[in-house]
């Protein structure tokens, strides 16, 4: 069975390059990346991608990302495809019931998913997040209020804090 194709985009973000991928009209990922780091992580993964900047569901994500740093959006309304382990999703999930401005701690999160011992396990399904931004796990901090852990770097992490008004 043929793979589907991941139709991507690489746009200009306040805080660096975001490279935004779909399948049909899906989000499957949203990254900060430059186009070549982007092409690699393509052929790493060994998705058939087609560069597409004028495919519209992807115009759509980059208008809402653009709104999100113009601080005129809360909310996302963009269909996501989550591919990871059953826990991972549960993890990128419950990311998602955080408020815009809000944060939880780690330990939290791992209570919200069931298993208050699954703290390490939770960072690293954080770190693993394929969607940055829509799917916020800049919004979860150390239960001591440090900004710790983000895989795009803790300035991009404080960066989307600051923006929102958070806690931290």
């Amino acid at each position: 069975m043929d793979k589907k194709p991941v139709f991507f985009k690489v746009f200009d973000s306040p805080i660096g390059s975001v490279a935004a991928g779909s399948v049909e009209h899906s989000l499957c990922f949203l990254k900060f990346m430059d186009r070549l780091s982007f092409e690699m992580f393509i052929a790493k993964k060994g998705l058939k991608a087609d560069y597409s900047p004028y495919n519209q569901f992807l115009l759509d994500v980059e208008k809402q990302i653009n709104e999100y740093f113009e601080k005129k959006r809360k909310v996302f309304d963009i269909p996501l495809i989550l591919e990871g382990t059953e826990f991972q999703k549960k993890c990128w999930n419950a990311l998602l019931t955080i408020p815009y401005g809000e944060t939880i701690s780690y330990m939290e999160q791992a209570k919200m998913v069931g298993n208050p011992k699954a703290v390490r396990a939770c960072a690293n399904a954080n770190r693993l997040n394929p969607i940055a931004i829509i799917i916020p796990c800049h919004r979860v901090i150390g239960k001591n209020g440090n900004l710790t852990g983000y895989a795009a770097g803790i300035s991009k992490k404080r960066f989307l804090l600051e923006l929102e008004g958070g806690n931290f």
